[in-house]
């Protein structure tokens, strides 16, 4: 039966038999029975009309209702003059549990994940109006197959942006729109590969799916550690096998603190010395509350660095879409290495920026997350008065400090109380290789991007809680 409705009984395969099974309305019967009592069409659902059915089926009216007819006798279907025929409650199958209730809970989830946007604030009538508009404006040959290095009026968008409030160094030909930042560093590996590396540099602590990427690609990750100023770049000169590496300068994650200027330049001095190649996540970089977002490093080095961006922490994670500049060297393979977004989206998102509508929707979010950070901290100075916090004033995360020495509280024990009491939090340790090396003190990374700002003093309140609750630190 197939669906052009949202009745899921609509579009149920029905295994009639042959012929030689018997009359075409008991065969029918006999498949809505079995439909039935194996669980395929659920309680409540509606049949289709008969004479739907029957042309469905090539088969008389009369076969339909017949079959109808006797699956109501059988205390399968009911049916009512003027209503659609159903599955009574009754013809469950025996054992099939109910639907499971929702969970009983007093309180609302807290979620103090990080990484994820306010997506309460998504923009949504704009964005609807610019699917609209770009799906009207679309010409006719860009319905095709796509350019692989993405909508030329996009990169034109994107590069003109990217110049202007990132300090990048770039021109359209340089930029491949891609599936996000994730996407990007999954083909940049394949292409680091294919050229010849067999080692990448990663931040340590750092985002844990980028490690998974890049192994998944054939390729080593090399941790190198991560303190108050970012990167060690001094210790890649150590490194004589790794002539690539995964950085996030702007805002790192997930401590939050900014490569210094010192290490900036170390870094493109390391580069031109291998003659390597940086992978700049451009992390949140958009959402600085102190003082102006600093510009790319690509700027400084665009022969060296590949700048990666996304709109999944401006915009969401949903649309899925983002962007390479690489350099000249690197940007024809990586055009031919995969497939940009759907057009459709990609003009959206063009759209969107020359409207103002993507300024607009970032100046409101910076109020509204530093806004919602100064909250944040607030509760936390007030609640747990003996526990730091740090991490720059950027992005929609920081670290909690848990202390230091054996009375400090175990953050993997602390997660897991937080869990109990509906408050969503993730163990600083869980983006560390290097455990056992580490010397600073346990922390958790809050998030708060994605955290309503009626919720804050309570979910801090319920952390709180937890973190008192939770053993000392585990050895």
């Amino acid at each position: 039966m197939t669906d052009d409705r949202t009745d899921p009984a609509w579009g149920t395969f029905l295994e009639l038999g042959a012929p030689a099974d018997g009359p075409l309305h008991i065969r029918l019967a006999r498949a809505l029975r079995t439909a039935v009592t194996g669980g395929r069409i659920a309680t409540g659902s509606t049949l289709p009309p008969s004479r739907r059915l029957a042309a469905e089926l090539g088969c008389s009216r009369w076969v339909v209702t017949e079959a109808y007819a006797q699956l109501a006798a059988e205390g399968y279907l009911e049916a009512r003059s003027g209503s659609a025929t159903r599955v009574r409650a009754q013809a469950a199958p025996a054992g099939t549990p109910p639907p499971p209730a929702p969970a009983d809970r007093p309180d609302p989830e807290f979620d103090l994940l990080p990484g994820v946007p306010d997506l309460r604030a998504f923009p949504r009538k704009a964005w609807a109006d610019a699917v609209r508009d770009a799906t009207r404006s679309l010409a006719r040959t860009e319905l095709g197959y796509p350019d692989a290095q993405g909508l030329p009026l996009l990169r034109q968008r994107l590069a003109a942006y990217l110049v202007r409030g990132r300090g990048a160094a770039l021109d359209a030909g340089q930029l491949v729109v891609r599936g996000g930042t994730l996407d990007a560093v999954l083909q940049m590996c394949r292409l680091l590969r294919a050229a010849g590396h067999r080692r990448v540099a990663v931040e340590d602590p750092g985002w844990t799916r980028l490690r998974t990427v890049v192994a998944a690609e054939g390729l080593v990750p090399v941790p190198v550690p991560v303190d108050g100023d970012g990167l060690r770049v001094d210790l890649l000169f150590h490194e004589p096998q790794v002539r690539a590496v995964i950085v996030a300068p702007a805002h790192q994650f997930p401590t939050g603190v900014v490569l210094a200027p010192a290490r900036r330049a170390a870094l493109v001095a390391w580069a031109r010395e291998r003659d390597g190649l940086v992978l700049e996540d451009d992390y949140d970089a958009e959402f600085r509350y102190d003082r102006h977002p600093v510009g790319v490093l690509q700027g400084m080095a665009p022969e060296h660095v590949a700048l990666m961006g996304s709109v999944s922490k401006t915009l969401s994670p949903a649309l899925r879409i983002g962007w390479v500049a690489a350099p000249a060297r690197w940007a024809d393979a990586l055009a031919a290495a995969g497939a940009p977004p759907p057009v459709i989206d990609q003009r959206a998102l063009a759209g969107f920026l020359a409207s103002g509508a993507y300024d607009r929707h970032l100046r409101a979010a910076r109020i509204r997350y530093k806004h919602r950070r100064d909250r944040l901290l607030d509760e936390l100075a007030s609640t747990l008065p003996g526990l730091p916090v740090s991490g720059a004033a950027a992005g929609f995360h920081l670290l909690l400090s848990l202390g230091d020495g054996p009375a400090a509280c175990s953050p993997a024990a602390a997660v897991r109380e937080a869990a109990r009491l509906g408050v969503r939090v993730a163990d600083l340790d869980d983006y560390r290789v290097r455990r056992e090396t580490d010397t600073g003190p346990p922390a958790l990374v809050l998030g708060y991007g994605n955290l309503a700002d009626p919720a804050v003093p309570g979910a801090v309140r319920r952390l709180a809680a937890a973190i008192d609750a939770a053993p000392r630190r585990e050895t």
